[in-house]
Formats: structure tokens, C-alpha cells, sequence
């Protein structure tokens, strides 16, 4: 009696079309993916989730910039691979193939950043997948140069960000998510100069702060720094009320329950809900998401598991977590930025908006994982805190002229209101986000 053959299918709910591709058409990235060669991936530049498919063999590959799950299925005909940015398409998508009562979020894997995944469509049961990275970069290779390092990090950012408003319109409308921090700030001067290099309208550029009934912060730091660079005009603070603040909507729109994110996620769903009200025709939204990350600027005081010898000892430790060869790596949610980037991607994508964060690209974070940290700190939290500031001022001046101000590190969600204001917004203990969480996903 001959054995039936397994019928696959893969669903691909992942949009071509919402991929930055920097350096090539989607047609050669996809060409990489589908060869599963990490060499031939890491030539991609850009912000992308590929899904590549030869036979039974699928090829997953992104960048941090595009989160991404798969979901595998089983059928009597054989395997059902979903592919999709959110869990509740997943479930949406199993519902409809009368497949939803296998579904438990638990299931769902997120694809880690930097990775080519290679998955085997075999049938029961199901391998494990294979992970080749594709992103490595030399660690420590540039002097101990702030100026230089300054020049070759913000270089990097200019680069990168001139390749994308190759891709745009010139009459296209940016806004950038500003606070007039370093992330943000060093963004948009950049943008400024490039704008005007290109001999193109720099009034295309806005530069939205969020300001929660009328008290941030952020709001002053922002007017202040553009004030300081006569570029007042550029500024549009989106007021909004207290109540637009929602911590519960913001858990089932990223999907997590981490309170920094869902925090933060829930300060930027207000600002782009706002924006998207006020302008029901913008597309690009620009941040600096990212920035923190390659200049290892988080308090390490905060994080009991964290040292500065495992910040610093650790290649991209805020990127992608702990790696995927360790313990303590989520197949469900993936590591680090990798899988906090949700919190500014989701925001954007429900109102509508495409994303842009350029601090997130694999070409600026190899010049950020070449800095000598430990030369440049000597192990000290203080010298870590401040050489972001350091570095990013000195590569603006450097590829713009522009003195840019640099003022203390805070947090989005905590400048964009007062304090009163945060902790009647937002619950002290992490218990309630996840409740929240599974309440929300119960039902799945």
C-alpha cells in the first residue's frame, strides 16, 4: 500500500510592498532569502520581512524593523505554515480555515531578528528550525575617537536615511516622533540637512511631540531644541487628554505585556491616533528607536539580571536579547529590541502610518558594535551614560554643522506627562499587565 504524499500549504500574510529595500528590488532580497545563505542575506539593506519558498523548504529572514510570527498548522493533507507581523491574524487566519482549535498564542513563534529560519514542511512531526545569522559584526574595531566614532555613526545614519528619500516623493510629508532627545533630535537634523542637500522643501518636515492634557516635559525639551537651531517651525506639539492614554487597548495592540512597552506603546498610539485625526493623509512616520540600543543608554541599575561586564561583554545584548542559543531566549517573543520594537511599529501600523527607524538598520548598528565601549569607559555606569550624548553630538556637528543640544535621558512615557499624571495612567506592578494580557488572549 503506498504512503499518501503531505500536501503543504504556507500562507503569507506578510505585505512585499511595506518592506524598505535600500539597495535592491524585492525580487533579488526575496532571490537571497529563498537561497538560504546567510552571505547572500546580509547583503540586504534595509527594514524587511522576507518569506521565501522552494518545495517543502521555507526560508524566513527580517531585520529589526519588521516583527514577524509563523504559526504551523497540522492537516490531514499535511502542514499549514501562517506566516504574519500579529498574532491575532494568525488566529483570524486559522479561524477561517476551520484550524482554530489548535491555536493558543503560546504557539506562535516570533522570527529573531538577524537570522535566516529554515523551516522543513514535513508533516508530523514537526523539526525544530535551523538558524544561520547573517548579521555579525566586528566588535571594538574603531579608535577610541569620539569625534571619529561620532562622525562614522551619524555618517552611517545619513547614508542610510538619504537612500530612503530616494524611495519618496519629493513632495511626500515626514513627520518624525520628536522629544527633542538625542535619538529623535539627531534624526531630524539630519533629515533637515539632507532635505536641503537635495535641494528639496525642508517645510515637508514636521516634527510631532506629545504633550498629555498640556503638562510634558517633552514638550518644553522639544521647543527648547529647536529654539536653539531657529528651527521653531518645524515643531507641532499634539496635545492630547488623559484619557486617549489607554494601557489595556495598548496590550492587545502590541500583542505583550512587558510595562516598559506597553508604556511606551501606549504614549505613541495616542500621539499617532492624534496625528492620524489631524492629517487622515499622512503616510511616513520617522523615530529613533533603536538609538538607545546601539549606545547601550538603559540603566543597568533598573535590570537586577544585568551588569555593565554582560552590557558590555555581550554583542548586541539590547538588540536581540541574551541570543537564541540561550536559556533564557522566548521562541514566542524572541530577545531585546527584537522583540520590543513592537511597541513603535504596531502603534503606527493600526492608525494606518508606515514606519521608518533608521537607528534600527544592520549598516548602523555595525559602526555602534564597533565602538571600543570598554576602552572608552573603563567599566563605569557614568561614563557609559554619557558617552551616547557624546557621540551623536559629535557626529551631527560633524555631518551637519549643527550644534545640536543634548539634554538628560528620559523616557517617552515619561516625558510626554507629569509624574502624578503617569502613575494614575499606568499600574506600578508588572501583575497587571499580565493579567490584562491573559485576560485579552483568553478567548483565544
Amino acid at each position: 500500500m503506498t504512503i499518501p504524499a503531505t500536501i503543504e500549504r504556507v500562507i503569507d500574510l506578510i505585505d512585499p510592498s511595506d518592506n524598505i529595500l535600500l539597495n535592491m528590488s524585492y525580487e533579488e532580497a526575496h532571490r537571497r532569502v529563498l537561497s538560504g545563505d546567510a552571505r547572500q542575506v546580509a547583503e540586504i539593506d534595509g527594514q524587511f520581512s522576507i518569506v521565501a519558498r522552494q518545495g517543502k523548504t521555507v526560508h524566513l529572514a527580517r531585520s529589526l524593523g519588521r516583527p514577524t510570527r509563523y504559526f504551523l498548522a497540522k492537516r490531514a493533507e499535511g502542514p499549514c505554515l501562517i506566516v504574519s507581523e500579529r498574532i491575532d491574524e494568525i488566529r483570524q487566519t486559522l479561524q477561517s480555515e476551520g484550524l482554530v482549535d489548535q491555536f493558543h498564542p503560546s504557539y506562535t513563534r516570533m522570527v529573531p531578528a538577524h537570522h535566516v529560519l529554515e523551516l522543513q514542511l514535513v508533516g508530523c512531526p514537526d523539526p525544530n528550525p535551523r538558524l544561520q545569522r547573517f548579521f555579525d559584526p566586528e566588535r571594538e574595531r574603531l579608535p577610541a575617537d569620539i569625534p571619529a566614532i561620532g562622525q562614522q555613526y551619524i555618517g552611517a545614519l545619513a547614508d542610510e536615511c538619504q537612500h530612503w528619500l530616494g524611495l519618496l516623493d519629493p513632495r511626500e510629508p515626514i513627520g518624525v516622533l520628536f522629544s527633542g532627545g538625542i535619538d529623535s533630535g539627531s534624526v531630524l537634523l539630519v533629515l533637515y540637512h539632507l532635505l536641503l542637500k537635495r535641494g528639496e522643501n525642508p517645510a515637508r518636515l514636521k516634527a510631532f511631540t506629545l504633550s498629555v492634557d498640556g503638562e510634558s516635559s517633552d514638550g518644553q525639551q522639544a521647543r527648547e531644541f529647536l529654539r536653539e537651531l531657529n528651527l521653531e517651525m518645524l515643531l507641532e506639539v499634539v496635545d492630547v487628554p488623559a484619557a486617549s492614554v489607554d494601557w489595556r487597548q495598548t496590550v492587545g495592540v502590541i500583542e505583550d505585556y512587558k510595562p516598559l512597552d506597553v508604556q511606551a506603546a501606549a504614549m505613541g498610539l495616542a500621539l499617532c491616533q492624534a496625528i492620524r485625526h489631524q492629517y487622515p493623509d499622512w503616510t511616513w512616520l520617522v523615530d529613533g528607536d533603536g538609538g538607545d540600543e546601539n549606545l547601550k543608554d538603559y540603566p543597568i541599575e533598573e535590570n537586577p539580571e544585568l551588569t555593565i561586564r554582560s552590557v558590555l561583554n555581550n554583542p548586541m545584548l539590547y538588540q536581540e536579547g541574551w541570543g537564541v542559543s540561550a536559556i533564557k531566549h522566548s521562541l514566542i517573543y524572541s530577545g531585546g529590541q527584537s522583540r520590543g520594537h513592537v511597541r513603535s511599529f504596531a502603534p503606527a501600523r493600526i492608525c494606518g502610518f508606515r514606519g521608518f527607524s533608521p537607528f534600527a538598520l544592520p549598516k548602523i548598528i555595525e559602526v555602534a558594535e564597533g565602538i571600543p565601549f570598554i576602552e572608552l569607559t573603563d567599566w563605569r555606569h557614568e561614563r557609559l551614560y554619557d558617552l551616547k550624548g557624546q557621540v551623536v553630538r559629535a557626529g551631527v556637528q560633524a555631518v551637519t554643522g549643527l550644534d545640536m543640544p543634548v539634554f538628560p535621558k528620559q523616557r517617552f512615557q515619561r516625558g510626554a506627562t507629569t509624574q502624578a499624571q503617569f502613575e494614575q495612567l499606568f499600574p506600578a506592578d508588572e501583575a497587571s499587565y499580565r493579567e490584562e494580557f491573559q485576560r485579552q488572549f483568553a478567548a483565544c
